[in-house]
């Protein structure tokens, strides 16, 4: 199986993660698992735990990281069962967490996955494809107001409620079955002068519907907290972001668990019972390097956060 993966910043990545060689660590999102494979290097006696939603991320972690199996378990789950995965194996506190979100290069190089827009194939864009719900779902069936609201919410796409409306007169004829379907609706619903410049007219959409299908935003914002109460003190949870709407939700819940009293001035004495969790490492995001984004141009919009458990 085929399985291109280059880690985004990966120095950067195991120095935030701080890693001790006998501690346990997450990879809550393994992909190519190629972070993982450098973490575990450097444990003697400690543990990788690499969870995923995607079977085939599984699967090649699985080969990759063979040498190595004596250290690693593997689980095929999505991040947000996170307490119980590690529940599940009997562990109480890990020493270290890495969430490295978005779309993997191997979803979006693998055309039948439906998640570019460069490649045709059936609408899909599941990241876990055990579940039945998938982007056909959400341009066949979703009402005009729903679409709008989410390639406005998830797209910030200008012309929202434009390609919506002209998708919704495409389906009165027949079903939009394919990625290039949605591209040639798209285009055809997009003023030509706008199209001619910047990115593909179809970018933001596609990161809409993809982000709809997954949940993703929801579940990094309900996983956080989660991945904060595992670690130890001293623990790190490193969270690597590729647009702006998971780096804001990642930013404003790092602040969160970094401030104590959240009681109004006024108030003689604090009655919230608000609890300061982790201090910011990270007080701006960790860019990658020119040379990275040379090497790497699908690192160029990556920003990596860290916070430590107090």
């Amino acid at each position: 199986m085929e399985f291109k993966h280059v880690p985004v910043m990966l120095n950067e990545v195991i120095t935030g993660l701080n890693i001790k060689e006998n501690g346990i660590y997450v990879d809550a999102t393994i992909g190519g698992s190629g972070h993982s494979k450098e973490i575990v290097k450097l444990l003697k006696d400690g543990k990788l735990i690499g969870i995923d939603q995607d079977i085939n991320a599984i699967k090649k972690s699985s080969e990759t990281l063979q040498e190595y199996k004596e250290k690693v378990v593997l689980i095929h789950r999505n991040y947000k069962d996170i307490k119980n995965v590690i529940s599940e194996l009997g562990i109480t506190k890990v020493d270290g967490i890495l969430a490295d979100l978005g779309v993997s290069s191997h979803q979006l190089d693998t055309a039948i996955r439906g998640f570019s827009y460069n490649l045709d194939a059936p609408l899909d864009m599941r990241m876990d494809v055990s579940k039945e719900f998938s982007a056909w779902n959400v341009v066949n069936e979703y009402s005009l107001e729903e679409l709008t609201d989410i390639f406005y919410k998830y797209g910030e796409e200008r012309w929202s409620k434009r390609i919506a409306e002209f998708i919704i007169q495409e389906r009165k004829t027949k079903s939009i079955d394919t990625t290039f379907e949605l591209v040639d609706i798209i285009k055809k619903a997009i003023p030509k002068k706008v199209r001619q410049s910047g990115h593909h007219p179809a970018k933001r959409i596609f990161q809409a519907i993809r982000i709809e299908v997954n949940n993703e935003l929801g579940v990094l914002e309900n996983s956080i907290d989660d991945m904060v109460d595992l670690l130890n003190v001293g623990g790190r949870l490193v969270i690597i972001t590729f647009h702006s709407l998971e780096d804001r939700v990642v930013k404003d819940k790092f602040k969160e668990l970094s401030t104590g009293c959240i009681c109004p001035k006024e108030f003689p004495v604090c009655i919230c019972n608000h609890e300061k969790k982790v201090e910011i490492i990270t007080k701006k995001p960790i860019l990658p390097s020119d040379e990275e984004m040379k090497v790497n141009p699908r690192s160029h919009s990556a920003k990596l956060r860290i916070v430590e458990r107090i």
